[in-house]
């Protein structure tokens, strides 16, 4: 007989999903979670800091108004990313995120999946907190999983400026 549940990937990213559904940006709709011995530590979604004005109060996206290409220019965006809110969310909790896992979920807002790839702001991030795996949502449909020694390994070897996947 067939396990009719959805697996665990799934599963996780699918709550990555809800959490995305909270996104402020006008771009991109990301939601991000961790999961550390197969229980949720922490979420985290695209919106801008506590206390502040986002995007959707201010009417407007300033890097669409300044046609900023995506991938560009992050110090003009007023949203804090999603993989930076659940690891911050995670420190204001005094969670350790240490061989956790983070899922990542991003879609068009209201719309189509797109390959949710952490920025390379987010992947230094990622490292240092001791994160093991990423997995993505992917734009069509399926997800992706990247092993976070791979990117350190890779800035070892090479250039840390070499960075192939990003939002864009």
């Amino acid at each position: 007989m067939t396990d009719p549940r959805v697996s665990k990937e799934d599963y996780y990213l699918g709550i990555a999903r809800e959490v995305a559904r909270r996104s402020t940006c006008y771009r991109r709709s990301i939601g991000a979670l961790i999961v550390r011995d197969d229980q949720i530590i922490s979420t985290g979604y695209a919106g801008a800091p506590r206390k502040t004005r986002d995007s959707v109060e201010h009417g407007f996206c300033l890097r669409d108004r300044l046609q900023i290409p995506h991938g560009q220019r992050y110090e003009l965006c007023r949203s804090v990313h999603a993989e930076q809110n659940a690891i911050i969310n995670a420190a204001r909790a005094g969670v350790s995120l240490l061989r956790g896992d983070m899922y990542i979920f991003g879609s068009i807002p209201g719309g189509d999946p797109v390959n949710a790839y952490p920025c390379f702001i987010c992947k230094k991030m990622i490292i240092n907190a001791g994160l093991v795996r990423v997995i993505c949502s992917a734009a069509d449909g399926g997800s992706t999983t990247l092993l976070v020694d791979d990117w350190a390994r890779a800035w070892r070897e090479g250039d840390i400026l070499d960075d192939t996947h990003q939002y864009g």
